[in-house]
């Protein structure tokens, strides 16, 4: 019987062996699918039928591909690319919960990023670095995705989407980063670390102080006008502790204006501002005429006008001015316009054009009633018309056209026209505030918002314009500065709701007409919002007796 030899281990027969067996199912194992480690784009041929199910239709690949823009990283993530989709996703929400925190809880970083030319510039460029990474992961995502099956007009359908996609998520980016660059022109524009100023205090100077006092001056500067005249003086004393703010108002033909015994400026003008006469010596004439008559007197400066006024102004109240800003008037019709009007109360008849000096009539009248809109022409003859009224009455109106521009600038209105806003306020403002310091005051200008500002208006039924008693004025500035504005009111006295735009009245003047020379129990501070608001009464009256004479 013939036996067949089984060839030990490691014997060899003239046949090829098999292939190795799988030890536990006896069979060879099943070869592994190749895959390309390549670029993103050219992988996906190669591996993206074991990513996704086999042949996917084409309507999910594109449904994927939108949910890969809305939510970067997603479409990787199901493309088999988990850890870089992740990676994404994980960004997008940093970015969003950072924008999130800016909005609340951090608004005090975003206001200080909004005026720092540094910070803005990188803002730039991680937006433009945002949307160039967003676009590229769309449209990676869709190579990814797309089977070999896709038709020529399919992936002619399907770049058409990725494309949209693609600016769409960019568009918003790049706006972002434009809005930055303007922002940041403005602030490098309007401020500077390089101006000369005889009076502004070192930057370590003002961080030492209790109060920040800033000195707002309307211009009515323009056309047919010779020169700037300040006709609206109002300085805000800001507690850098807390940001409660309280604003004295000046009236415009105040005479005298007294200067500190320290300056050059108290040796020519002994006795208080004079130039030679009334009309041209009262306090919105000083920017103009004083720096005419002695031009150098104070040394290099950019702006001799603002220096005369802070000088005397802070003399006048007993504060010292740290900085002043200049707007001129005549260019608040082209913000107003921007901003798409402004609606205000018109309690009386407001002349439009005038010269009560000179005799001339009004042109027109703007007639009483609520919630007039205006267009920044209009708007300006509500600022401006004084023709039979008094200059309290003009600077109430003034108030109220701040207030009306302040509730018009809503946020999708400055989205819109934030580049016009932004380009007339660099044309109408003026001021001496450094750039080193523009991130404290914005710091300062979060805590005003919270706590408020009240106002003391330094009119007829407190102090004698033309015979000023400067000692009693600087004890009622001093006393409304000291309690911040909120004294008891007596009974009876007018109030109003705190916060911006609408100062509290907290008290009656107990001096009739300020000639006694006694101090009051609490500061004269008036009420805007009382001036602002529509009163029909006196509407009606005015609407009754008709509108006065014009030179029509």
């Amino acid at each position: 019987m013939n036996r067949q030899r089984v060839p030990g281990p490691g014997a060899t027969s003239g046949r090829p062996l098999p292939a190795r067996l799988d030890p536990r199912l006896g069979r060879p194992p099943r070869p592994r699918p190749h895959r390309d480690h390549g670029s993103l784009a050219g992988s996906s041929r190669s591996w993206d039928r074991e990513a996704v199910e086999e042949d996917p239709g084409f309507g999910r690949v594109l449904a994927l591909t939108v949910l890969g823009a809305l939510i970067p990283g997603s479409a990787l993530v199901v493309a088999g690319r988990r850890r870089l989709g992740w990676l994404l996703i994980a960004g997008l929400v940093a970015v969003v919960g950072g924008a999130a925190w800016l909005a609340t809880a951090g608004q005090d970083v975003a206001v200080r990023v909004a005026v720092d030319p540094t910070a803005l510039l990188l803002v730039i460029a991680a937006a433009v670095g945002l949307a160039v990474v967003w676009s590229l992961v769309i449209i990676a995502g869709y190579r990814m995705l797309a089977p070999d099956s896709t038709s020529r007009p399919q992936h002619a359908f399907g770049g058409l989407l990725v494309v949209l996609l693609a600016l769409a998520v960019a568009a918003p980016a790049f706006e972002v980063a434009h809005l930055a660059s303007v922002q940041r022109d403005l602030v490098s524009g309007l401020f500077g670390d390089s101006g000369r100023s005889a009076t502004v205090p070192t930057a370590d100077a003002w961080a030492g102080k209790e109060r920040v006092n800033i000195l707002l001056l309307g211009g009515d500067g323009g056309d047919g006008r010779d020169g700037v005249r300040t006709d609206t003086v109002i300085v805000a004393s800001i507690d850098t502790e807390t940001g409660l703010t309280t604003t004295i108002s000046l009236p415009r033909n105040l005479q005298e204006l007294p200067f500190p015994e320290d300056s050059p400026l108290a040796d020519v003008y002994p006795d208080g501002f004079w130039a030679g006469s009334e009309s041209e010596s009262l306090l919105n004439a000083v920017y103009r005429n004083g720096p005419a008559a002695h031009p150098d007197i104070l040394g290099p400066t950019d702006n001799p006008g603002a220096d005369f006024l802070k000088l005397g102004v802070g003399e006048a109240l007993g504060l010292t001015i740290d900085y002043y800003v200049l707007v001129n008037l005549e260019g608040f019709s082209r913000l107003i316009d921007a901003l798409g009007g402004i609606t205000v109360n018109v309690n009386y008849y407001v002349p439009i054009g005038g010269e009560p000096t000179l005799g001339y009539l009004p042109l027109a009248y703007i007639a009483p009633g609520p919630n007039q809109l205006m267009d920044g022409e209009r708007a300006l003859h509500f600022a401006r018309g004084r023709f039979g009224l008094t200059d309290y009455q003009r600077m109430d109106r003034q108030r109220c056209m701040i207030d009306a521009m302040i509730a018009a600038a809503d946020p999708m209105t400055l989205l819109r026209q934030y580049q016009e806003i932004a380009a007339t306020t660099q044309d109408i403002v003026t001021t001496d505030i450094p750039q080193s310091v523009v991130g404290d005051l914005a710091d300062l200008a979060l805590k005003v918002k919270d706590a408020g500002i009240r106002s003391l208006v330094l009119d007829d039924s407190v102090i004698r314009p033309a015979y000023p008693d400067y000692d009693l004025i600087r004890s009622l500035v001093s006393e409304a500065v000291a309690t911040g504005g909120t004294a008891p009111a007596p009974a009876g006295a007018p109030t109003g709701e705190p916060g911006a735009g609408a100062p509290v009245a907290v008290g009656e003047p107990s001096v009739a007409g300020g000639q006694t020379g006694a101090t009051t129990s609490a500061p004269p501070v008036r009420a805007t919002a009382d001036a602002c608001a529509y009163d029909p009464v006196a509407a009606r009256e005015a609407l009754d007796e008709g509108q006065p004479p014009t030179s029509r």
